[in-house]
């Protein structure tokens, strides 16, 4: 069977049952966590290959699956699952399809009062996290060369851990239900944003000439279709 170009709520939730039922007991993804892992492949700066990031959805020991059947389904789920991933990083935050949106858990009321030490996307950095050690090198290239990346990053951190940026010296903080609701609003326009910056590196480019100044928003004279200052003005 030909995997669709994205799951419904029925497949979405099927997906979940069998992560939870033949990945989580076994240290494998959750389904926010493998949409976080799915999400930082889509965007990865180095292919990755399906035969190398399948095994690591569940765990250090493949499933026994009952069936072909079962199996040819799990399948199905998985690669319906990445096209997903693969197309909400072609949009920003304004214009993401609903059924492109990541999963993640929310409480019932998103935008009511909640307390600070709901971990609101932990699980899906911690995916997206795992996916970029497999390509570690290419990664850090890329925040060595990207001040908004590394930007990125600081961002997804705080979901990670929870802890809020601080001046030196200064005591650590916990980042606030708020502002974890603010990251996770922000992550369609961060992916879209790797996104470009990885079709960029595999577009051949005009050099920009000596002299020519270009403000920082306007468009790339190089022709990338990136704003300067993430394109050549980040060099």
């Amino acid at each position: 069977m030909n995997p669709p170009p994205y799951l419904d709520d029925a497949g979405i939730e099927r997906l979940g049952d069998l992560l939870d039922q033949r990945a989580v007991p076994f240290q494998g993804f959750n389904l926010e966590a493998l949409d976080g892992f799915l999400s930082a492949l889509a965007v990865s700066p180095e292919q990755v290959p399906a035969s190398e990031w399948q095994p690591l959805v569940w765990g250090p020991k493949p499933p026994r699956w009952d069936s072909d059947d079962e199996f040819a389904e799990v399948q199905r789920l998985l690669l319906g699952h990445w096209n997903a991933c693969v197309a909400r990083v072609r949009y920003g935050d304004e214009d993401l399809p609903e059924h492109l949106s990541p999963l993640m858990w929310l409480p019932e009321t998103p935008e009511g009062d909640h307390p600070d030490d709901l971990d609101i996307g932990h699980d899906w950095t911690h995916g997206f996290f795992r996916a970029v050690e497999l390509r570690g090198e290419a990664w850090q290239q890329w925040l060595e060369k990207h001040d908004w990346v590394d930007e990125i990053f600081a961002l997804l951190e705080q979901l990670a851990t929870g802890d809020a940026p601080v001046e030196p010296g200064d005591a650590p903080e916990k980042t606030t239900y708020r502002e974890r609701m603010e990251i996770v609003a922000s992550l369609p326009g961060m992916l879209n944003d790797l996104h470009q910056q990885r079709i960029d590196d595999a577009t051949p480019r005009e050099p920009v000439r000596r002299g020519q100044t270009t403000e920082r928003n306007a468009l790339c004279p190089c022709g990338s279709g990136k704003k300067y200052k993430r394109c050549h003005g980040a060099m």
